[in-house]
C-alpha cells in the first residue's frame, strides 16, 4: 500500500515544478553563500573591500592593471578563518600602480601610472618589495570613483541586502503575528484599537516613516534594518487577523475551547500552524520590499554609512557615471538589487501557487 504524501512533500512536489520559483530559490541560495564566504569570493579580501587606488578611479569593466607590492611598515599577523570570514583582511602590502617595470641587482625601476598617457618614474630598494613583487589584477565590473574593486562590493553588499530583509522580516513577523493573532481570536475593543492603530500606520508613507525612526535610532548599519522592520509589520498584522478570524470559528478550534484549553495555547498550537502558508507567502514579498527600501534609504545618505558597501550607497556614489563615459558603474548595483528582488517575489508566488493560498497579498 503507497502512503499518500505529507502536507510538505506535496507542497515541495508543486513548487519544484515551478519554474520561477526554483530560478528565484537558486538565486536567493546562491546569494546567501556569496553572502557567508564574501571575503574569499571576493578578489578584494580587505574589510569593506575598501582598498583605494585613486589612480584608476572609475575605469570600465574589464580593465587591467599592473602593481608593484611594497611591504608595510608595520608587520601585520595573518588573520584567523573566522576573522576573516567575518570581516576580511588587513592589508598586507602596498600596491603602486605601474606600466613598466625593470629590476637590477638590488633595486627596481617602475613606471607609476598617474592619469591615463601620465606616469612618473620611481626607484625601490629590493628590500621594500614583498616576496611577490609584480602582480596583475582584472576589474571584471571596474572600479568606482576611489579606485575600489567594484565586484567585490558588489558581493560584500549581498550581506547588508540579505541582513536587512531577514531582519526585518523576524521584526515585521513578530509584531505583525502578535497583534493579528489578539485582534482576529478576542474581536471586540482588542480588535478596534489593533485595527485603528493599524489604519494610523498604515496612513503615513513608508518612507516617511522610515526617515522619522532613523532620525529617532540614528544613522547606521543596524538602525536601518530596525527602522525597515517597524514599518513593514502592517500588511503581516492585517492578513494575519483576517485568517484567525477564519479559522477560530472552525470546528477544531470549538473542540479546544471545549476541552478547556487557554487561549494562549489555541492561538500558538492550533490556530498559527494552520494559517503559516499565507504567512511564508507575505514574509518573502517582505523581504524583497526590505531589500528596495534599504537602497533608497542608502541612496538618500541615511542607511549604511561609507566605507561599508551598500548596493544603495553604490549607486549614490556612483550615478554621475550614468551620463559620462562608464554608466556600469551605477547600472551594476541596480541590476543586482533587480535580480534578488525578482528572486524573491518569484519565490513569494511559486509559494502563493504551490501552497493553495487565497486572497489578494
Amino acid at each position: 500500500m503507497v502512503s499518500s504524501p505529507t502536507y510538505i512533500q506535496a507542497f515541495w512536489k508543486r513548487l519544484r515544478r515551478n519554474v520561477g520559483a526554483m530560478f528565484g530559490l537558486v538565486i536567493i541560495m546562491l546569494s546567501l553563500l556569496l553572502a557567508v564566504f564574501a571575503y574569499f569570493v571576493g578578489p578584494d579580501d580587505t574589510t569593506y573591500a575598501n582598498r583605494m587606488n585613486v589612480e584608476i578611479g572609475g575605469m570600465k569593466p574589464g580593465f587591467t592593471m599592473q602593481y608593484l607590492q611594497l611591504k608595510n611598515e608595520q608587520t601585520i599577523q595573518s588573520t584567523p578563518f573566522f576573522s576573516r570570514l567575518l570581516d576580511g583582511t588587513k592589508e598586507q602590502v602596498k600596491y603602486l600602480p605601474i606600466t613598466a617595470y625593470a629590476f637590477t641587482n638590488d633595486s627596481c625601476f617602475v613606471q607609476k601610472y598617474i592619469d591615463e598617457g601620465v606616469q612618473e618614474r620611481q626607484a625601490y630598494g629590493m628590500d621594500q618589495l614583498s616576496s611577490k613583487k609584480i602582480i596583475t589584477r582584472t576589474y571584471w565590473v571596474g572600479t568606482d570613483k576611489f579606485g575600489r574593486d567594484l565586484l567585490s562590493r558588489l558581493i560584500i553588499g549581498v550581506r547588508v541586502s540579505l541582513s536587512v530583509g531577514l531582519i526585518a522580516v523576524i521584526i515585521s513577523l513578530s509584531i505583525g503575528i502578535i497583534l493579528g493573532s489578539l485582534a482576529g481570536y478576542y474581536r471586540g475593543w482588542i480588535d478596534e484599537l489593533v485595527m485603528w492603530f493599524i489604519n494610523v500606520i498604515w496612513s503615513i508613507p513608508t518612507l516617511l516613516l522610515v526617515f522619522a525612526i532613523t532620525l529617532l535610532l540614528g544613522k547606521g548599519f543596524w538602525q536601518v534594518f530596525i527602522a525597515v522592520g517597524l514599518t513593514m509589520w502592517v500588511n503581516v498584522a492585517r492578513l494575519v487577523r483576517g485568517q484567525v478570524l477564519a479559522v477560530r470559528e472552525l470546528e477544531f478550534i470549538e473542540a479546544a475551547r471545549a476541552l478547556g484549553f487557554p487561549d494562549s495555547r489555541i492561538i500558538v498550537k492550533h490556530i498559527l500552524p494552520n494559517i503559516l502558508g499565507p504567512v511564508m507567502v507575505i514574509a518573502a514579498s517582505n523581504f524583497a520590499a526590505a531589500i528596495v527600501i534599504e537602497a533608497g534609504l542608502s541612496f538618500l545618505g541615511v542607511g549604511v554609512q561609507p566605507p561599508q558597501p551598500s548596493w544603495g550607497l553604490m549607486i549614490k556614489e556612483n550615478y554621475n557615471f550614468i551620463i559620462t563615459h562608464n554608466p556600469m558603474l551605477a547600472l551594476a548595483p541596480g541590476i543586482a538589487i533587480m535580480i534578488l528582488v525578482l528572486a524573491f517575489n518569484l519565490l513569494g508566488n511559486g509559494m502563493r501557487d504551490a501552497l493553495n493560498v487565497r486572497g489578494k497579498l
